[in-house]
């Protein structure tokens, strides 16, 4: 979409699919990330066509590697207005707590610690 003129009252969202393919969509600070996935679901993209089309309930957001829950309007991610902002979209049922998004306890030393960590060999 290259250089498109994006109104100075709207945030230019790109999003990116798990497949790598991008689609651009205009919206309004207010919208939270709810409306953003219901707005996708109902004008999914035509280059998008051969990619499977979840549920509506099951579209998710990412924002900085975290996961959006759905009241989060763009304002409280401090998103500016007339630029463009890149979010990943992908299809998920259940997502994390709100305290619990990845972030690790420290210990009294102050070291990061983790009960649950995982080890790839």
């Amino acid at each position: 979409m290259g250089t498109r003129h994006i109104p100075s009252d709207k945030i230019n969202l790109k999003l990116i699919l798990v497949s790598g393919k991008t689609h651009e969509f205009l919206f309004s600070p207010s919208d939270s990330a709810a409306d953003i996935a219901e707005h996708v679901y109902t004008h999914w993209p035509e280059d998008w066509a051969d990619e499977q089309m979840p549920a509506t309930n099951i579209l998710r957001l990412i924002y900085q590697g975290r996961f959006l829950h759905g009241n989060v309007t763009l304002t409280a991610l401090q998103l500016p207005t007339g630029k463009t902002s890149v979010m990943h979209l992908v299809a998920r049922e259940n997502l994390p707590e709100p305290n619990n998004q990845g972030q690790l306890k420290k210990d009294k030393s102050g070291e990061s610690g983790c009960s649950n960590c995982c080890t790839v060999l």
